[in-house]
């Protein structure tokens, strides 16, 4: 029988390693190198509430009330709108793509906007609390350790992530390069803002 740990940690890695706004924000400020610690952080502690609170039955308070899912559909819509035509701005605009020509962002920006591309995003509540809590409660007693691999998984993905992109940097030492991750940036944030409208 496979273990509950690993079982968690495959589930979590799974869906956390798909495409998303949340990634693209870390991959960005991962390759500028700028607040990479808190971001990876404020991302592995939400992910770590969002997978606690659905092993401890919230996933079925929101599949009850879908409105919740709704408003956060709604909102999260919204916020990608505007950060894909922020990134599309900093695209057109060189003077604003590297970060030694525009400086380091505020921490607090940083933060809240990591903030918000997490809990305005409704595959959070979907994916997160609901899946990966109706997945470690069919472990029964073991839907605790369930959760260690979840979260585990979590935070191995986001360093990761974070910190690998480091690599890249000698890479986007290009503005040309910058526009071109804008850009696609900008095209995945907008994207999935409009499927979030149409969903």
């Amino acid at each position: 029988m496979t273990s509950p740990l690993l079982v968690g940690f495959l589930a979590s890695f799974a869906l956390i390693a798909a495409i998303g706004a949340q990634n693209a924000f870390v991959l960005r400020q991962g390759i500028r190198r700028e607040h990479v610690l808190v971001v990876v952080s404020v991302c592995a502690v939400s992910d770590l509430l969002l997978i606690t609170a659905g092993i401890a039955g919230i996933g079925a308070v929101i599949t009850a009330h879908p409105q919740m899912v709704t408003v956060a559909k709604i909102g999260g819509a919204g916020f990608l709108f505007i950060y894909g035509a922020l990134a599309a701005r900093r695209a057109m605009k060189p003077s604003t793509l590297a970060p030694a020509q525009n400086g380091s962002a505020r921490l607090i920006s940083v933060v809240l906007t990591c903030l918000t591309m997490t809990f305005l995003n409704p595959h959070v509540y979907l994916d997160t609390v609901v899946l990966l809590g109706t997945l470690a409660n069919q472990h029964a007693d073991s839907r605790w350790l369930f959760g260690i691999g979840a979260v585990t998984a979590s935070v191995v993905w986001f360093f990761s992530l974070g910190f690998g992109a480091r690599c890249l940097s000698g890479l986007f030492a290009a503005p040309m390069t910058w526009r071109i991750l804008d850009g696609l940036i900008a095209v995945t944030m907008i994207g999935l803002g409009i499927s979030l409208v149409v969903s």
